[in-house]
């Protein structure tokens, strides 16, 4: 049947008294009709069957005459049937209709209790750039769908030069109702804070938690007495362990040793927990201490609150804190074991006494070789620690796996000229510049670099190595693709 025949056979059936067959004819109308067949589609917008204009507006923005379908696609967005306002707020904006009509007619769908709708009503105000209604507008901030609130907080940026939109978004901040305002306290910039703080103050008090969280967020940032207080009264009273744990992070931050109650309280919830642990690391050490150590052995408490306790020892540093930490560095489990090496970082960052240090390299570098999970948490917790330099360099040179092998060339200095293990390890980047494994060679020739900016010379060796730095340059890794390229550029300024 060729074309002709087939909009002779849908013309007809657009007029068949079964609803369902003159859907079926306005849509293969729209698939390959032509211009002077919009009106038998205009015509069935006023059919009675909601299928029927469903079709019509389906058709209407397939045959793609804007002209043909302004008038008839406006009425039909505001049908009473969810599917008909859908087909024609799609056909609407792929037709790319516009003007005040059509936007006015958007706008009311920004409303729409089908979310389908509301989306579409985004989408073609968003084909404009225009909020259409302001107040509908920012309301779906408070959606729960996240296509829906997602589209609204994009439009509302793309608007904010509008002094109706930011009007409105900031009488929703200041008098909003639950995600709608959580969400333009998130949204508006910080230079508004002075503006809202009165309502951020009662904000701490909201029956949403979303608003307490934001209201405490923008909070952190005042500096004066009375909000911290006001703060820390929040901390006392919270029951919701999401904003407990916001109040705690943020109030430790500040150093207010008011935190230590609530922080104990907080300990055993699994939520709040690991902000429980580490407000309690920030706080008067001598009053955290017994919390801490207590925290850590218990094995009630969820992972993640242990972990985070363990790094809380390691920023409260008190005398014990090494030896702690290092009975769990071999736990079983993974989540544990990443909070003791993030406390040992934090040791050895702050100085560990003479008498700790060699302990701890030991059980580091024993540790590097065989947990596979943490490779490079351990290599940061040893970064520093020259004492373990000795086992880093066996490894550097038998490494157990080639992560194991990149971690341990990435803590070789390489840089002092003088000393003769320095000389060795340039020697150990060389031999590892072909490599199979791509993080080895990687730090092979950060450590060939680190070695030419310390000296202002090249490295010993480098003359032979220039053949398999310039293939590096032509390696699949892009990374090390620029490490070598950078690092030929320093030899070249240098005699070799």
């Amino acid at each position: 049947m060729g074309e002709d025949h087939q909009i002779a056979f849908f013309l007809r059936e657009s007029a068949h008294p079964e609803p369902e067959r003159r859907a079926a004819a306005l849509k293969g109308l729209g698939r390959i009709g032509r211009a002077e067949h919009a009106r038998v589609l205009a015509e069935a917008a006023g059919d009675p069957a909601p299928a029927v204009r469903a079709a019509a507006a389906l058709g209407l923005g397939r045959l793609g005459v804007p002209e043909a379908g302004e008038e008839v696609l406006i009425l039909l967005m505001g049908d009473a049937d969810p599917d008909v306002r859908r087909r024609a707020s799609v056909a609407a904006t792929r037709l790319g209709l516009g003007g005040p009509a059509v936007t006015r007619a958007f706008a009311r769908l920004l409303s729409d209790p089908d979310h389908h709708v509301r989306i579409n009503a985004l989408d073609g105000l968003s084909a404009w750039g225009v909020p259409g209604d302001v107040t509908a507008l920012a309301a779906l901030l408070g959606d729960p769908d996240a296509a829906v609130w997602g589209r609204a907080r994009t439009l509302l940026y793309r608007c904010g030069e509008d002094p109706a939109v930011r009007a409105e978004v900031m009488r929703t901040a200041r008098q909003g109702t639950g995600a709608a305002r959580a969400l333009a306290l998130e949204w508006l910039p910080e230079r508004c804070t002075g503006q809202l703080l009165d309502s951020l103050l009662t904000g701490l008090h909201d029956p949403s938690p979303a608003v307490r969280i934001q209201a405490a967020r923008r909070l952190f940032h005042v500096e004066q007495r009375q909000v911290q207080d006001k703060l820390a009264a929040a901390l006392r009273t919270e029951e919701h362990p999401e904003v407990a744990a916001g109040l705690l992070r943020g109030l430790a931050g500040l150093g207010d040793d008011r935190v230590t109650d609530a922080a104990v309280r907080w300990l055993r919830d699994p939520v709040a927990g690991p902000s429980a642990a580490r407000a309690l690391g920030a706080v008067d050490p001598g009053t955290a201490a017994p919390h801490l150590r207590s925290a850590l052995t218990d094995k009630t408490l969820s992972p993640r609150t242990r972990a985070a306790t363990a790094a809380a020892i390691g920023t409260a540093g008190r005398w014990d804190a090494v030896w702690l930490l290092l009975s769990f560095l071999d736990d079983p489990d993974d989540v544990i074991r990443a909070g003791v090496l993030d406390g040992l970082e934090t040791l050895v960052e702050n100085g560990l006494r003479p008498w700790e240090r060699h302990p701890v390299a030991w059980a580091l570098t024993d540790h590097l070789a065989t947990d596979d999970r943490h490779t490079w948490r351990t290599r940061n917790a040893l970064d520093g620690l020259t004492q373990a330099l000795p086992d880093i360099r066996r490894l550097a040179d038998n490494a157990p796996s080639g992560e194991v092998l990149a971690a341990a060339l990435s803590l070789l200095d390489g840089d002092d000229p003088a000393d003769e293990h320095s000389r060795h390890d340039v020697r150990r980047f060389l031999r590892r510049l072909d490599d199979p494994h791509e993080p080895v060679r990687y730090e092979a020739v950060l450590g060939l670099e680190r070695w030419t900016e310390a000296a202002g010379s090249p490295p010993p060796g480098s003359e032979t190595a220039r053949g398999r730095l310039a293939a590096l340059t032509e390696d699949a890794s892009p990374r090390l693709r620029q490490a070598a390229t950078r690092l030929l550029g320093l030899l070249d300024t240098g005699p070799l």
